[in-house]
């Protein structure tokens, strides 16, 4: 039987343990029992299916420290991270369990003297989700609970590069004891989830790469079923002339750009700073990069881990090479860490930057930051819009009419105007264009695993 063999891409690629792949036969039988069990798991509401799961949140709180380890071993993420992340977690997690029957809440949409328009949510079906290894956690989180309120029973498949993750996931989860069907795991890599989406599903709910989610679109295009995608992004945060460079700043800037070794779907990855403060952007963020710790994401002083792969770092290095033959210049970093034995890259900032280069054209999954200037808000925001992404931004400025005016044209699914944080469990999360279609969190995020229907009396 074919195996997912699980490696510590911060420690040389060691071997941490392995799990079987899933057969075409085994993703049959669990759609099946999906199927089977869907309309005794809409009729138990809301309430009654919420009550059920309940339970997880105890079990997820007992084992976090087990659950950050296993992430910064199998992932290369820093332990400090992983433990963040988990707290960070915590809040979406309580406001599903809290929140999902406020969002699913019958509305009146019309009523008069003698007619009344009811608008209820009802469950779509079997949901096939999908979700990639950077958030481990987050990302089964935010693709399962919901469905699971909302009344569709979840085939889950995690990432082949953290199976152990998904595996410990599969255990918390056999934990509550649903009616069987409920929910349930396969393991592989994107062949398998291929497979479970040419299965008798009902939607597919995925996190992953554009071109990973053009496949499954079609898919649910052919079979006319609903897909619910959060895809990659090129992120562009906007610097104008009237803002102060200090540290405050660099530190907001070095987050959103190598929190996770800059393997965030909703990273900066593009900075576009006014031509009278680039330069002290560019010496700045130098400076700050140079003092980073990075290394063994075991240990809690590492500010940056290792990539998640090898195969990511040999693209994050074609990528740079592209760069530099295309006559970008290097102001730090460029190359791995030799020193280290793993996937690690040193974090990178490369300026004279051409709209032909792959960093530019391309998602960089990695921690390397291109900067560009501008002279007008015009050209800023054509640079901004220049990519076929749309999944966040940011503005910095100290005029807040401009910065709003701006806003408004940036091609996005979420725009942050100086230091403001789009990232609560209660507001949708999505994108424009190849960034992905509807969206996850709140009550639209909730909304968009229903079926919604109209009872006229």
């Amino acid at each position: 039987m074919k195996k997912l063999i699980s490696t510590n891409p911060g420690k040389n690629y060691q071997v941490i343990g392995s799990i079987n792949v899933s057969s075409l036969k085994e993703i049959g039988e669990k759609v099946a029992a999906a199927q089977k069990v869907r309309i005794l798991w809409k009729e138990l509401g809301v309430e009654k299916r919420t009550d059920l799961i309940r339970p997880l949140y105890k079990e997820f709180i007992k084992r976090k420290k087990e659950i950050a380890q296993l992430v910064t071993q199998e992932i290369g993420k820093p332990i400090t991270e992983s433990l963040s992340d988990l707290d960070w977690d915590d809040a979406y997690f309580k406001d599903f369990l809290n929140q999902g029957s406020k969002y699913l809440a019958p509305e009146i949409s019309y009523k008069n003297n003698s007619s009344s328009h009811q608008v209820v949510y009802e469950p779509i079906g079997v949901a096939a989700v999908i979700v990639p290894w950077n958030y481990p956690f987050a990302n089964f989180l935010w693709g399962t609970i919901p469905n699971l309120i909302a009344g569709n029973p979840v085939v889950f498949k995690h990432s082949e590069e953290c199976p152990l993750t998904g595996k410990l996931i599969e255990e918390m989860m056999n934990k509550l004891n649903l009616p069987k069907g409920v929910f349930s795991e396969i393991y592989g890599d994107g062949k398998s989830g291929a497979k479970l989406a040419n299965q008798n599903i009902n939607l597919i709910w995925f996190t992953g790469s554009s071109k990973v989610g053009k496949i499954l679109f079609e898919i649910a295009g052919k079979k006319f079923i609903k897909s619910i995608m959060e895809l990659g992004g090129s992120n562009p945060v906007i610097i104008f002339d009237d803002v102060e460079i200090n540290d405050q700043l660099i530190d907001q800037l070095f987050t959103a750009r190598f929190m996770n070794c800059g393997q965030v779907c909703d990273a900066m990855k593009r900075l576009i700073v006014h031509k009278s403060v680039f330069k002290a952007v560019v010496e700045k963020l130098r400076n700050k990069l140079i003092k980073t710790k990075v290394g063994d994401p075991e240990n809690i002083n590492t500010e940056i881990g290792s990539l998640v792969a090898e195969r990511q770092l040999i693209l994050l290095e074609d990528q740079v090479k592209d760069a530099i033959k295309k006559r970008a210049k290097i102001i730090t970093g460029g190359q791995r860490l030799k020193e280290l034995k793993g996937a690690y890259y040193q974090p990178t900032i490369l300026t004279n930057i051409k709209k032909n280069m792959r960093v530019w054209q391309e998602e960089v999954f990695g921690p390397v930051l291109p900067i560009i200037s501008f002279e007008s808000e015009k050209e800023a925001i054509e640079l901004a819009n220049d990519t076929k992404y749309g999944l966040g931004s940011q503005i910095f400025s100290e005029d807040e009419r401009r910065a709003l005016r701006v806003a408004t044209k940036i091609d996005a699914g979420n725009v942050d105007i100086n230091f403001g944080n789009h990232w609560q469990s209660c507001s949708p999360f999505g994108g424009y264009k190849t960034s992905g279609m509807g969206r996850e969190h709140g009550k639209w995020g909730f909304q968009e695993l229903c079926q919604i229907k109209v009872i006229a009396q």
